[in-house]
């Protein structure tokens, strides 16, 4: 029996994580979904993992195929600013106690997209 094998060329990718807060606040599993939701789509984007109770968000991207300018402007597509977990010029947000009724938070409404 003959077997013919090819080259195989391997690329590493690279992978790297973005983490932010958001303005407005998430403050409901509707904020949450809304963001994994919708930025699962972008290109290069891997995984997004929200953590509601200390107000981040993470994305795993591979950067030959984006990078946190174009994720920024994704969130800012959902009506989110977003400032970078350990940026210097950040500023301190409060944390909203209250619960989201699914309407009258800003983040929440259009809850759909």
């Amino acid at each position: 029996m003959f077997m013919v094998f090819g080259s195989m060329t391997i690329y590493a990718k690279d992978i790297k994580e973005y983490v932010v807060t958001t303005n407005p606040q998430m403050s409901c599993q509707n904020c949450e979904n809304k963001i994994k939701g919708n930025l699962r789509f972008e290109k290069g984007v891997k995984k997004v993992e929200t953590n509601l109770k200390e107000q981040t968000v993470t994305v795993t991207y591979d950067a030959d195929k984006t990078d946190e300018a174009k994720l920024a402007e994704a969130f800012g597509k959902l009506n989110y600013q977003v400032q970078k977990v350990g940026d210097k010029n950040a500023t301190k947000k409060q944390c909203s106690k209250s619960s989201c009724d699914g309407e009258s938070k800003s983040c929440c409404k259009n809850k759909k997209n």
